[in-house]
């Protein structure tokens, strides 16, 4: 990677990605923990990370006290390492509203946005709402897009208004966007979903291989740009 003259600038983890109640905390703390050692032996700038799987049917207000206290635990480890937490609003866990979200980085300084406009579009939430109320906490932008129906579709091609939160992100020196299709299914996707949630993916921006759904979604955004 030095000698192709690339850089690692997000680890894009798993972490906080089990349930509340029934994930096991103690064993993703020590995977953060390995996390965070290669993060710094990569040069990496921030970690992805999530604020757990609320239990189907469950009011998530209900695990605030919890949620909080385990993140509070991973934000103490990251302290004195020249890596930021970064949140990523996923479906289904206690930061998947922006309400939440919005409560997370008061109560957590340090922890900043990723802003996932599809994945608010599978939660019913206004991504133009949304956007007006994380702006200042975002770090760097998820392009990805859906549908009503909560079907992944290629940037620009859904109700993600993802051309204006861009163009808003840019205007306030945001520079950095994190490509995430999700255009067709790869190995590995259904072990990081909670159960009973999936990408949306459908037939129609479906494709033959990775690599095809990533050209396109780039294509899609380079649109966009132009």
């Amino acid at each position: 990677m030095d000698a192709a003259g690339l850089k690692i600038w997000t680890v894009g983890s798993p972490i906080g990605k089990i349930d509340i109640e029934t994930g096991d905390f103690l064993k993703q703390t020590e995977e953060f923990r390995r996390m965070l050692e290669v993060g710094e032996i990569l040069g990496a700038e921030n970690i992805r990370l999530f604020s757990f799987f609320i239990p189907e049917g469950k009011n998530p207000d209900v695990y605030k006290d919890k949620v909080i206290d385990r993140l509070g635990v991973w934000m103490d480890l990251a302290k004195g390492s020249n890596i930021t937490l970064c949140h990523e609003n996923e479906k289904g866990i206690y930061g998947d509203v922006p309400e939440r979200c919005l409560e997370l980085y008061k109560i957590f300084p340090t922890l900043k946005n990723i802003f996932d406009p599809a994945n608010y579009v599978q939660c019913g939430v206004d991504t133009k709402q949304a956007w007006a109320m994380l702006k200042e906490y975002t770090k760097y932008l998820h392009i990805k897009d859906a549908l009503e129906n909560g079907q992944v579709v290629p940037a620009g091609k859904g109700l993600g208004n993802v051309e204006y939160i861009l163009k808003q992100y840019q205007a306030q020196g945001g520079d950095v966007v994190t490509i995430e299709p999700h255009l067709t299914m790869f190995d590995g996707l259904a072990t990081l979903e909670n159960e009973g949630n999936t990408s949306g993916v459908g037939e129609v921006y479906s494709y033959p291989s990775n690599e095809a759904a990533f050209s396109a979604a780039v294509e899609a955004f380079r649109s966009i740009l132009n």
